[in-house]
């Protein structure tokens, strides 16, 4: 894919007002920013470094909206974490508006707190000093002394206690221009996988901007990031997660707590893209990922990445995937497949054409007349479970309003209808309307009673 023909297609869509919050790691950065956003989006812990990645949010205050972005920590450290980014923050704030530059005011002002001031003047955008953690009312005014120098706006703060709040949120009313607001609508695709397959880079690729770490160190994205996109004038959201791993080798709590933010990804989203190293092939940890998006009733994408590499390395290469797909991927052997690199961008329009093909299989409404005259057919053809001694008699069929499609069964013993006959009746409604890849949900209730069991 050329770049001239991605960029005419794959765009970040962005509102025009963006203020991005920016400070040594566990100043508070995070909780600002759920305050702000009124969410829980951003990991708050007392540890620095957890956040890594580039969250965006909108936000309303008093009318004016706009969004609001939590960075990384910016440190000094020569760590391999600290210089990503160090080197990611800096390099997006040229995209954003305005700047909350965050300090601890129990730690005083140190020198990387002049670097932070440094970077943020060089950004030419106006911005704000919030000198947070002043957890009593008469040190806030105090506590500015040693900031003067600057000769920037000056608040003090706590965020956790509330104090000074109203002074951060008039600064941004009064900088914020009302625009008009980008909402988050669109085709929800969580995209997961395993650590270190290429899941960061496949959305930096898309997004055409640097906000997710890409590194080859297993565990770089914490949080679960959202961000709007469009395809060929569509919108997306797209929602990159953390790595997930056996629960055995969680062994930090950040890990536990990433984990925990990929599965409410899954949960919030209308698609995902599980993403596979090529070369490696599918692995039981991959099929985990796919057994507990299917728990969760969401439709899934395979996206064998590093295709470039699987290649050169195996002879009839998109064959041999295929293979381990169907043994490693057994209770699910028709999940749709597509190859991709994110290094070379090839594959991602075949991605978002195997995404609009998903979508309208999600969205398909069968009229009742037409369902219940194949339920008849396919009645006839297969012996009905026995429940007890009794045979069970089915009465009709009906879709549900769920995505990906559900349906209900109404029968005479609905506790009688095994799990392997719901799996048989899905499948067909599968064949009967080229739905294969689709979780097709199958709930058996009695006439006229609210009981029942689902496939």
């Amino acid at each position: 894919m050329s770049s001239s023909k991605s960029e005419s297609l794959f765009k970040a869509y962005r509102p025009t007002s963006r203020v991005a919050i920016i400070g040594r790691p566990n100043v508070g950065k995070s909780t600002l920013f759920n305050y702000l956003t009124d969410s829980r989006k951003a990991v708050v812990k007392n540890q620095p470094g957890v956040t890594r990645d580039i969250l965006i949010e909108p936000a309303e205050v008093w009318g004016v909206k706009f969004d609001v972005i939590d960075t990384g920590g910016l440190t000094e450290a020569n760590d391999l974490f600290s210089q990503l980014i160090r080197e990611q923050v800096i390099e997006f704030l040229s995209s954003v508006d305005h700047l909350i530059v965050v300090m601890d005011g129990r730690a005083g002002l140190l020198p990387e707190d002049r670097d932070l001031i440094r970077i943020a003047n060089e950004t030419g955008k106006p911005f704000v000093i919030m000198i947070n953690k002043l957890d009593r009312s008469h040190d806030l005014e105090l506590s500015k002394a040693e900031f003067y120098e600057f000769g920037v706006p000056l608040i003090a703060a706590s965020v956790e206690m509330r104090l000074g709040m109203d002074e951060v949120l008039e600064w941004i009313v009064s900088q914020v221009k009302q625009t008009e607001h980008t909402i988050r609508d669109g085709l929800k695709l969580a995209m997961v996988g395993k650590p270190n397959v290429g899941k960061s880079s496949l959305c930096n690729n898309l997004l055409g901007e640097h906000r997710l770490l890409v590194s080859e160190v297993a565990g770089t994205t914490v949080d679960s990031v959202d961000t709007e996109l469009v395809y060929n004038d569509r919108k997306f959201v797209l929602i990159d997660t953390a790595g997930l791993r056996r629960s055995a080798k969680r062994e930090e709590d950040v890990e536990i707590i990433s984990a925990f933010k990929s599965q409410d990804a899954i949960r919030r989203a209308d698609l995902v893209l599980l993403v596979v190293d090529g070369v490696i092939g599918p692995t039981d940890q991959d099929a985990k990922i796919l057994e507990s998006a299917l728990d969760a009733h969401k439709a899934v994408i395979v996206v064998a990445n590093k295709s470039d590499l699987g290649e050169r390395e195996k002879p009839q290469y998109r064959s041999w995937f295929k293979t381990r797909i169907e043994e490693e991927f057994h209770f699910f052997p028709d999940v749709p497949i597509v190859f991709t690199s994110a290094k070379t961008g090839r594959g991602l329009e075949d991605l978002f054409e195997a995404i609009a093909l998903m979508e309208e299989k999600l969205a398909i409404r069968i009229p009742t007349g037409e369902l219940n005259d194949f339920f008849t057919n396919v009645i006839r053809q297969a012996p009905a479970p026995v429940w007890a001694t009794t045979n069970i008699k089915f009465y009709y069929l009906t879709q549900t309003h769920q995505r990906p499609p559900a349906f209900i069964a109404f029968a005479n013993h609905p506790d009688g209808v095994t799990k392997s006959y719901r799996r048989f009746l899905a499948k067909r409604i599968q064949e009967q309307w080229d739905l294969q890849g689709v979780p097709i949900r199958i709930f058996c209730m009695g006439s006229g009673r609210n009981r029942g069991e689902n496939a």
